[in-house]
């Protein structure tokens, strides 16, 4: 396939984040394929304006105010607008509104492309999770019309879980423009390693890896630790990025519940080091909170897929966006969300029953490596463009 792309993502590239996971394995996917593709992400003082990342050709737009979220958002679309003003693409590929919405305004004085609009969160239903202020505002309205202008405009979109698709259909887009590409994971980074378990009078290990955004279900996670002490002694490690306000709101909490000396916060690290993170945990959590962002608009937590293809043991909410990972009692322990006496619940059955734990570990690790890689979401991004856009 020798088609021309353009690749807009309104995300740091590279970086610790899952967006720049995937959006490394799209572009390494595109360009194998023989595709020419322009990236752009959203501008890094500490990066070049422009390089080459993956072979593609990578532009950074400017930084901007970095305290202003909407006004960097809508310096990045007209960015991305004055870039496609100037240069023909067969195919441009956008991951938010932020690009995808002004494109679609001016695409009749805009030379001809396909547009492919990749939904993995929509602002209407994220924003307000980030900045409380815009809760309710005329600023979601205002998200909604434009996301669904360019739903609709797009001759393809594709999202990572099946509660995405079924929310996109449910606002009048058909569903037959929706394909579901789920998350994946690296065989060559991400396999089994022996479990090591706790050391005699050490404590066993409870590792979550990704944002501390709200929704992710932190606040469970440590409301659950004094049941866990009260039964054997534990650490919980939270790694990942968050805001000032993210983090002191949970080291207050800690601290109120008496289990401050139990959490470890650490900022986020750079992809090849996940594995060897997970591999030193004895359990690994995904406790998601049962909110519109994973309930309704849907997600695919790529931290699940990454913790089961390294054979540890898994306890995640029991959401749809996980059960089309892991199979509940099969590949994972799923406790009801925002239930930390639950979730204590199913890592102590983990932790006292290490046969159990062993069987989930390996079924997850086989259920990931055949179902979850990147190259099969190459292979399937692909599809998409030969059936849709070329």
């Amino acid at each position: 396939m020798k088609s021309s792309v353009l690749y807009a993502a309104f995300d740091l590239v590279p970086s610790p984040k899952g967006a720049s996971t995937h959006i490394t394995y799209f572009v390494r996917g595109l360009v194998a394929a023989g595709c020419q593709v322009t990236l752009i992400t959203a501008g890094d003082p500490a990066r070049p304006g422009q390089e080459t990342y993956e072979g593609a050709t990578l532009l950074r737009a400017p930084a901007g105010d970095d305290h202003n979220f909407l006004a960097r958002a809508m310096a990045f679309g007209r960015f991305t607008l004055a870039h496609a003003a100037a240069h023909a693409y067969d195919i441009v590929h956008v991951r938010s509104v932020w690009s995808g919405f002004p494109l679609v305004q001016q695409r009749a004085a805009l030379p001809p492309f396909k547009l492919l609009y990749e939904v993995n969160g929509l602002p209407s239903v994220e924003m307000k999770y980030h900045y409380p202020a815009v809760r309710g505002t005329a600023v979601e309205d205002k998200l909604r019309e434009q996301e669904l202008a360019t739903l609709l405009a797009a001759e393809a979109i594709i999202c990572p879980a099946q509660v995405t698709a079924a929310y996109i259909a449910s606002l009048g887009v058909p569903p037959a423009k929706v394909t579901v590409i789920p998350n994946g994971i690296d065989p060559a980074l991400f396999y089994p390693t022996p479990p090591t378990g706790p050391r005699p009078g050490e404590p066993a290990t409870i590792l979550y890896i990704g944002t501390l955004a709200d929704w992710q279900g932190l606040d469970t996670l440590i409301h659950a630790l004094p049941q866990l002490l009260a039964n054997q002694p534990v650490q919980v490690h939270i790694v990942g990025r968050g805001r000032k306000r993210q983090r002191k709101q949970l080291l207050k909490l800690a601290t109120k519940l008496g289990v401050a000396e139990a959490l470890h916060l650490a900022p986020a690290v750079r992809y090849e080091a996940i594995p060897g993170l997970i591999a030193q945990a004895d359990i690994c959590v995904a406790p998601l909170g049962y909110n519109d962002r994973n309930v309704t608009q849907g997600c695919c937590p790529i931290k699940v897929l990454e913790y089961m293809a390294c054979a540890r043991p898994v306890v995640a909410a029991n959401l749809p966006v996980v059960r089309e990972l892991a199979r509940p009692g099969r590949e994972a322990l799923l406790f009801t969300p925002g239930d930390p006496d639950d979730l204590a619940r199913q890592i102590l059955t983990l932790l006292h029953n290490p046969t159990l734990a062993a069987d989930l570990s390996r079924q997850a690790s086989q259920h990931a490596h055949t179902h979850f890689t990147w190259q099969l979401a190459q292979e399937r991004l692909l599809a998409v463009y030969h059936n849709h856009l070329v």
